[in-house]
């Protein structure tokens, strides 16, 4: 009978299968085409060849460049430098040129740029990019400043002992080794890894679609943190948290923001600050940088407060020098004299890397493939790495001992039938026939008569025979020992525990950056220096602010200083002083007020007419009539209008204006009636509108109701005809007198007590007699011997004087000439100087 062909045999499975593949193949090449010259081009789909390529580079630069391995927490650059410097024997001894081991590395492990496997190499010796460097450098390795190292034919090196660690028990099979990429010798596929290097030195990597940024740790604190691990599994996080503090970087400073979110979800925002100190020399406060954030470059940051200083954002900077030596950073940026340096400070937080940030996302390899991982998985997966290389370790240990105790008790059986052993030996015809004669009489095992054929004459002394008998009992002892290891998971639990004490206790160290519960958000006012300044406004919608001590003190009668350089025709309205910090209110002729902060009036100078209103607010056909400075939004503000109208208002319905600006007083839409001043107040005060024709009066506030923003007000002053409100003035002191001054510069002082108190809406006193020679009345204020005063003209001249110098008058009095004017000028405004200013000892001019 003819048999049946395979293809045809149905329970031939391999020629099924075969069928089938060729039937693939031709399916294959029938998608081919045959060109002109009769190459065969392959049909492919692009998107999928282009896909299928993308990902298995992906995949390589993921795996084999970019991504630290959790095991040992190197890349594989990192583990394959270390392995060849191990494999050159450079853990002791002399350090060998950097080119050596660089070529070393390029020729059998690592097929890329010599470039990439030196930087590396490089960085691993740095102590400012390391918190524990793993090689030691001999020569140039950089520095701070970003110098690059020497070239590799220049610098040497060698590992560090702490590396020693990573490299232990390499030799006793207890890590997978692969072939190498020319497949003529072996590399680890992880390095066994007795320290946790991943958390001590962390890592930086961007790989195809994501990217690591592991912070260094303190060793001393991830050791209590493993130990902890391995005393109570179940640990929480937290209580992990409250063991490492913090990352510890190897340039120090200080470090806060979402460290306890990095640790639960492996993704958190560091902020990072320089350490400073301050240094008093000569009356001048020196801010002395002394350490710097993780990963900046010294010489930078030196540069970039230089441009800061030449672009007068640090004002209050004198002087830069960086006096840093080697190892030790100090960068002095010195104050002028009298300067707050928490002001500068806080710039050079905002305005450059002094305090950086650091984005923790802790990605890396779990047995190959790139994961996510909190505080708690990395130590867990590190000592589960390390229970596989101890149980491997034992086990080979094991394997070691019984074979030395096999031949142990061979040449022990050996010595003691000696003179027969020496007999059959020499009647062997040869090595091969001693061999097996041995094996059969004594019946030893193969490696035992191999020993005893390779034993010396020398081990035949008794003192011999006694050290293999120690050995024995040793060997047993030992083995016994392995066993119980290998029997326990809590005995490998033990063995780690106790290496871990002892990385601790060799190179446990202080922590060097210090942990900040939390760093306040820098405001803007901490960017601006607190100081008294003049914010000077005028008619045409002018603004700026100066500085009080701008304006020196002089003499009753003295002609002044140019105030400000004015467009034609145009004067200054109105004068105050207030702090920095305080927030400055527009009141306009509308009744609408607009919300600044005092420092972002444009400094200027005395001559610059300022910056124009109309581009700081809003401001739609109307004009600032007052701006009033104000502290805190308390209390209460008082409102007076030209034809005597008050109003009463809390302040705290004004502590949050719109863009747009807020409704404060209802006038009158014909325009009829405009704001003059409003005041704050306090309950019970009392207050004194001045006219410009010479009335006064005085009343007690309370007999003003608190009204609503949409209200207008009620009379406060009877006024003749063509007369007007001038001036409110809140009086807080008996002590107080009151100073009015007229356009043509006359003024006077008098006793509040001269000025009788009356009810609301009454016409008042006598204030100042009016006549050709003094004009008519600018403006009042209340001030006591302490004040001092700067008085404005419409043309830009500005007096500053004590108010010592002015007698005090009785109210019906013309005045004396407080300021000399030119041919048509006037007095415009009169502002006061806080007290503490006019304290102040100030040259005077005659």
């Amino acid at each position: 009978m003819t048999p049946k062909k395979p293809e045809e045999n149905p329970d031939n499975g391999e020629s099924k299968i075969e069928k089938e593949i060729e039937e693939q193949e031709e399916k294959e090449l029938a998608k081919d085409i045959v060109d002109e010259s009769g190459r065969r081009v392959v049909g492919a789909e692009i998107t999928e060849e282009m896909k299928k390529a993308y990902i298995d580079y992906a995949m390589s630069v993921i795996v084999s460049r970019a991504l630290p391995a959790v095991e040992d927490g190197l890349k594989p650059v990192q583990r394959r430098i270390l392995y060849a410097m191990d494999k050159m024997g450079l853990t002791k001894g002399q350090t060998v040129k950097c080119a050596r081991i660089v070529g070393n590395v390029l020729g059998h492990f690592h097929p890329h740029g010599d470039v990439a496997v030196y930087d590396a190499l490089v960085r691993m010796a740095q102590d400012f990019s390391l918190r524990y460097p793993l090689v030691k450098g001999q020569g140039n390795f950089g520095s701070l400043d970003g110098d690059s190292a020497a070239a590799m034919r220049y610098t040497e090196a060698k590992i560090e002992e702490i590396s020693a660690e990573l490299l232990s028990d390499l030799d006793k099979e207890t890590v997978k080794m692969l072939p190498n990429f020319d497949n003529s010798m072996k590399e680890p596929e992880t390095l066994p890894a007795k320290l946790p290097a991943l958390l001590l030195n962390g890592a930086t990597g961007i790989a195809v679609g994501m990217a690591t940024n592991i912070p260094p740790h303190n060793l001393t604190e991830v050791c209590d943190a493993i130990l902890k691990y391995i005393e109570n599994p179940d640990i929480t996080i937290d209580k992990l948290i409250n063991i490492i503090q913090g990352p510890d970087f190897p340039t120090g400073g200080y470090v806060t923001g979402e460290i306890e979110e990095m640790y639960k979800t492996g993704k958190g925002k560091l902020v990072m600050r320089g350490r400073t100190i301050t240094e008093e020399s000569k009356g001048k406060t020196k801010i002395v940088i002394t350490e710097i954030p993780y990963m900046l470059n010294k010489a930078s940051l030196v540069e970039d407060i230089a441009k800061l200083v030449q672009n007068k954002k640090l004002p209050e900077v004198s002087d830069l020098r960086d006096e840093s030596s080697k190892g030790k950073v100090r960068i002095v940026i010195e104050l002028r004299k009298g300067s707050d340096y928490k002001f500068t400070l806080n710039r050079l937080y905002t305005f450059t890397r002094l305090q950086d940030r650091f984005d923790g996302n802790i990605i890396a390899l779990v047995g190959g493939h790139p994961r996510t991982l909190n505080l708690k998985q990395i130590i867990s997966e590190y000592v589960k790495y390390r229970q596989l290389v101890v149980t491997r370790r034992e086990k080979y240990n094991l394997k070691k001992a019984e074979q030395r105790l096999e031949i142990v008790l061979g040449l022990l059986i050996a010595l003691k039938s000696i003179d027969e052993i020496v007999a059959l030996i020499r009647k062997s015809a040869n090595t091969t026939e001693a061999h097996e004669n041995l094996v059969k009489k004594f019946k030893l095992t193969n490696n035992q008569a191999q020993a005893i054929l390779d034993m010396k004459l020398s081990s035949l002394t008794s003192l011999e025979v006694e050290k293999l008998k120690k050995e024995e009992k040793d060997l047993e002892i030992l083995i016994e020992e392995i066993k119980k290891i290998l029997g326990s998971e809590q005995e490998i639990l033990n063995v780690i525990r106790k290496e871990v004490l002892e990385l601790r206790r060799k190179y446990g160290d202080s922590r060097r950056t210090q942990i900040l519960a939390r760093v306040r958000e820098i405001a803007e006012e901490d960017l601006v220096q607190k100081k008294d300044v003049i914010i000077m406004i005028t008619d045409k919608g002018y603004i700026k602010r100066m500085d009080v001590k701008t304006y020196k003190e002089q003499r009753r009668g003295g002609k002044g200083v140019i105030g400000s350089g004015l467009a034609t025709g145009d004067f200054v309205k109105q004068m105050l002083t207030c702090n920095t910090h305080d927030y400055l209110l527009l009141f306009t002729s509308k009744g609408k007020v607009y919300w600044l902060k005092a420092h972002e009036i444009p400094d200027a100078e005395r001559y610059s007419k300022g910056k124009a209103l109309v581009n700081m607010v809003q401001l739609r056909d109307e004009t600032i009539q007052n701006v009033l400075a104000v502290k805190e939004f308390s209390d209460y503000l008082m409102f007076v209008t030209k034809k005597g109208i008050v109003k009463k208002l809390k302040l705290e319905d004004l502590s949050n204006p719109r863009a747009s600006g807020v409704r404060a007083i209802n006038l009158p839409a014909d325009n009829s009636d405009s704001l003059v001043n409003v005041e704050p107040i306090k309950e019970k005060q009392e207050v004194l509108l001045v006219t410009k024709k010479g009335q006064a009066i005085r009343f007690n506030s309370d007999e003003v109701r608190v009204m609503g923003r949409a209200s207008y007000g009620v009379t406060g002053i009877k006024l003749n005809a063509g007369d007007e409100v001038v001036s409110l003035e809140v009086l807080k002191d008996s002590k107080e007198t009151i100073l009015t001054i007229t356009e043509k510069g006359f003024g006077k002082r008098s006793e509040i007590e001269d000025y009788r108190i009356t009810g609301r809406a009454c016409k008042g006193v006598i204030n100042l007699k009016i006549t050709d020679r003094n004009g008519q009345i600018i403006t009042s204020q209340s001030v006591t011997d302490k004040d001092s005063v700067i008085i404005t003209t419409a043309k830009g001249m500005v007096i500053r004087l004590n108010v010592k110098q002015l007698r005090v008058m009785g109210r019906a009095t013309q005045g004396v000439r407080i300021v000399k004017l030119q041919q048509g000028d006037k007095v415009t405004d009169l502002t006061k100087v806080p007290n503490h200013e006019a304290d102040v000892e100030i040259e005077k001019i005659e």
